[in-house]
């Protein structure tokens, strides 16, 4: 059950927190909207639209993306306030153990905590999709990345490459098709200059090609002008738009993820980081929330201002921990499940030591 000093703080944390990033999403929404305004102008969006289609589907990444930062400025600004006012003295001094009065403290984190879990894995992609039809109508059309040297598997034994897809004509450009016995060997290979898909019944128009057709030592070779052919294989398994995992929930991406996992593609790392990320980043809570009351719970000499200062150096040191992350997961090598956790196990050894040092 909670005491009066535990819903105190819970108050305090929460309020602050809703309080600061309220007052900068207004800030940050008067900026983009002075950076859009022309497009929308230009292109008669309407006032509605541009309320309830964007910037209302906005707010919901805006909290998510600044949440860490500002739990950690909303405890390192409030409990300077309770030390600054030997408030804090006066809990310890009444028997309340420094761990005790931490539990406040991480109830409101892990409410925060689990707040961006459910923005970041079910919310926001679905606001993402409003967002993003309304950028299409009114701003400029969505960049979509031509799919080149693409090479993935579509069933068992089968591959395929093309290396490069025009989506207005849906054409694949030197195309192949490769089929392989269960021992690994080589026993089919299908070249083709281009390839083009027939929306009405599904199938594949293969231009100019050649087939190999291989049985130990024996080899046929057959060419022809064209011929159609029916593959596991959509357009949409050849094209990728910019930052496509923006629209998909939790269970999209990890499906997503297994789909093309299957199919041999190499394009799922952002995938994978994007995943791992959206369960790592909410134990960032917590654990800045520890290191926020470990630093500001003891009265000094430099007052709020020292505690604020020191609390917002180490928070954009973990931004830049996780942007560096990121970067050697996608280009680097390192493992997503390493580059999304590896800031959060960092700062946990931080979190411990400055709770074992903090004022007791």
């Amino acid at each position: 059950m909670l005491k009066k000093i535990d819903r105190y703080i819970i108050k305090k944390f929460l309020g602050t927190f809703f309080y600061a990033i309220t007052l900068l999403a207004g800030v940050i929404i008067v900026f983009d909207l002075s950076e859009k305004i022309q497009d929308l102008l230009e292109n008669k969006a309407p006032v509605y639209e541009i309320i309830f289609s964007y910037y209302l589907n906005f707010l919901p990444y805006f909290i998510n993306l600044f949440s860490y930062l500002f739990v950690f400025i909303s405890v390192i600004f409030f409990t300077s306030k309770l030390a600054t006012n030997t408030e804090i003295i006066a809990i310890l001094s009444s028997g309340v153990s420094f761990r005790r009065l931490l539990r406040p403290y991480m109830i409101a984190a892990t409410f925060l905590a689990l707040m961006s879990f459910v923005l970041g894995n079910f919310v926001i992609p679905h606001t993402n999709v409003k967002m993003r039809e309304f950028k299409q109508k009114y701003i400029s059309n969505l960049k979509m990345d031509r799919g080149q040297n693409i090479h993935f598997q579509i069933s068992r034994n089968n591959f395929v490459y093309v290396e490069r897809y025009d989506p207005r004509t849906m054409s694949a450009m030197k195309f192949s098709l490769e089929q392989f016995d269960d021992e690994g060997s080589l026993i089919y290979k299908l070249n083709s200059g281009k390839a083009i898909y027939d929306t009405i019944d599904g199938n594949w128009t293969i231009k100019d090609f050649y087939i190999r057709e291989i049985d130990g030592l024996k080899e046929v070779l057959t060419k022809g002008s064209e011929m159609d052919t029916t593959l596991a294989l959509i357009p949409k398994d050849l094209i990728l738009i910019k930052e496509d995992y923006e629209v998909m929930d939790f269970f999209e991406i990890n499906k997503f993820i297994k789909d093309q996992k299957m199919k041999g593609a190499g394009n799922v790392i952002q995938y994978e980081v994007e995943q791992q990320k959206r369960t790592a980043y909410p134990f960032a809570a917590l654990i800045l929330t520890l290191i926020g009351v470990s630093l500001s719970s003891r009265k000094v000499r430099g007052g709020m201002g020292m505690h604020l200062g020191l609390g917002i150096a180490l928070t954009f040191i973990y931004i830049l921990f996780m942007q560096f992350a990121t970067v050697f997961a996608v280009y680097g090598g390192l493992s997503p499940i390493l580059a999304a956790w590896i800031p959060n196990i960092v700062f946990s050894f931080i979190a411990f030591y400055l709770v074992r040092n903090a004022p007791k």
